[in-house]
């Protein structure tokens, strides 16, 4: 069975281990945060990899808060951008800005300069502007006057959607979409966790004060890159290679689809496929890896048949029927 994406459970470690680190990094959100285990997962198998977040989810279930949170207990800078129709990418890259005192022009930077920055509904800001925040997720850098800044490292962009409006929005189409890790679904909150969400904001709980809250700092950069490097070693055993091409080649010819995973889908799925294995504390991938991140990694770069999508089947239901039918490698 496949585990769903949050269940990856810490080995025994050495506290001063960044995989132990990374571990701790649950706990300390939860401070904060009730019952988002598996995208707190998501954003650190993202940060592990380079990769960028698409969050999709109803509003008030905390997904600026989360973002926040997982930041303050990484010890990394974060910002949030708002996105809204008279949003220019001047705002979010930065701009030149004419300084009276010296007679001449200095560069202004823009929130993207952060190390992990929410871009609050970005479908509701034009496709310009959504290009130039794409093309700096792409680049790492920012180009104004012929002249490059690279952002801080690490830099990941946490991206939020409203699955329930569509007025007014400009839907991010399959091209832009295909430019992030994950998607990642953040649910609302069982009964008893929303219970918990009451009795804490009853106790004085304030989600803009984190230090109140009691959430530390539990990892660092130097942490995540010791990550990165771990990661980087996982072992691949060579027909799981022809496992993950051969799920991204079956979403191609389903009849359910439209668009199915490009190969930058198949790279994907093996990047996220090692973060989660060394998670878990392996130094190798086992299919059961390939599976647990397959929907998060490949759901939001495959396009219904609108036949299909009129019917009310979703993208992780035909992806369901994909990895029950591709054969799986001993």
């Amino acid at each position: 069975m496949t585990r769903p994406a949050g269940t990856v459970e810490p080995p025994a470690a050495d506290p001063a281990d960044p995989r132990a680190a990374l571990h701790r990094l649950r706990a300390e959100v939860a401070k904060a945060v009730v019952g988002q285990d598996a995208v707190v997962t998501g954003l650190v198998i993202a940060l592990l990899c380079r990769g960028h977040v698409l969050l999709e989810g109803v509003p008030g279930v905390a997904k600026t808060l989360l973002v926040r949170t997982v930041a303050a207990a990484l010890d990394l800078d974060a910002k949030r951008v708002q996105f809204t129709p008279d949003l220019m990418p001047g705002d979010v890259t930065g701009s030149m800005i004419f300084d009276p005192r010296t007679a001449a022009f200095t560069f202004r930077e823009g929130p993207v300069f952060t190390n992990l920055l929410l871009a609050d509904e970005i479908n509701r800001t034009p496709p310009k502007t959504q290009s130039a925040l794409l093309e700096v997720m792409e680049e790492r850098q920012v180009s104004v006057e012929g002249e490059r800044r690279a952002l801080p490292d690490p830099f990941i962009v946490a991206a939020t959607q409203n699955p329930v409006e569509y007025e007014g929005t400009y839907p991010l189409p399959e091209a832009q979409l295909d430019r992030f890790l994950l998607k990642l679904t953040v649910p609302t909150p069982s009964r008893e966790e929303e219970l918990g969400v009451l009795r804490a904001h009853h106790a004085g709980f304030d989600p803009r004060d984190l230090a109140a809250a009691g959430v530390r700092p539990v990892a660092t950069a130097a942490d995540l890159a010791s990550a990165r490097a771990a990661v980087a070693r996982v072992h691949l055993a060579e027909p799981l290679f022809g496992y993950i091409v051969d799920l991204c080649r079956a979403t191609r010819v389903t009849p359910a689809l439209e668009l199915g995973a490009s190969p930058r889908g198949a790279t994907a799925i093996l990047n996220t496929a090692k973060a989660w294995a060394w998670l878990a504390g392996r130094e190798h991938v086992v299919p059961d890896d390939v599976k647990a991140v397959a929907r998060p990694t490949l759901r939001h770069r495959l396009r219904l048949r609108p036949e299909v999508e009129l019917e009310g089947v979703a993208v992780d239901a035909v992806l369901d029927t994909v990895l029950a039918t591709v054969p799986t490698p001993r």
